[in-house]
């Protein structure tokens, strides 16, 4: 089997087998037993993740979303008023302006929203490149099956070729018998 491997390698991708990425190898593989090579590469990397993995990615998804906007502002608005009504109403606000119990509060929201949202970002990345390396793969199928079906179609031309030239060379033998039957008749 991995002599065929080998010689397939050679063949159509014109490297050693030893030289080709695991990923070549496997897509040479399938391509040889004619097996699909498609998948979501995605799930696959989704399925692997932890609890505390997926979610960050949901926090992170919320932080970054127009509804997190929405609701932070809000928020903000409301302890702004808040204060700044009680502090005109009553002198004696819980977080008097410069708003420094807020300050820290937002602070202490981006320490830990800033890591959440890295780390969301590097799984992105990773299903990025899954998914990249999976594209590649069936790319690199899909050209090995155009190569094998180009090569199908130069055998079938070649051959019809040679019939039409055999057939070519019969009504020719046939044409001279008839000139010579002629002649000599």
């Amino acid at each position: 089997m991995s002599e065929d491997l080998h010689s397939l390698s050679q063949k159509l991708l014109h490297r050693g087998f030893e030289s080709l990425t695991k990923g070549e190898k496997l897509v040479l593989a399938k391509f040889k037993d004619r097996l699909h090579i498609s998948r979501n590469a995605i799930k696959e990397c989704e399925t692997q993740y932890s609890f505390g993995q997926r979610l960050a990615d949901k926090v992170a998804s919320f932080g970054g979303s127009w509804a997190f906007i929405g609701l932070f502002g809000g928020i903000l608005l409301v302890w702004i008023g808040m204060n700044s009504f009680v502090l005109l109403k009553w002198d004696d606000a819980f977080d008097p302006y410069p708003y420094i119990l807020l300050n820290l509060m937002l602070s202490m929201v981006a320490a830990f929203q800033a890591p959440v949202i890295m780390m969301s970002q590097n799984r992105q990345t990773e299903k990025d490149r899954a998914d990249a390396e999976h594209d590649y793969e069936v790319n690199l199928k899909a050209e090995l099956e155009i190569m094998s079906l180009h090569e199908k179609i130069d055998q079938l031309r070649q051959e019809h070729f040679e019939r039409l030239f055999a057939l070519q060379q019969e009504q020719l033998d046939m044409l001279k018998k008839m000139l010579e039957m002629r002649e000599g008749g």
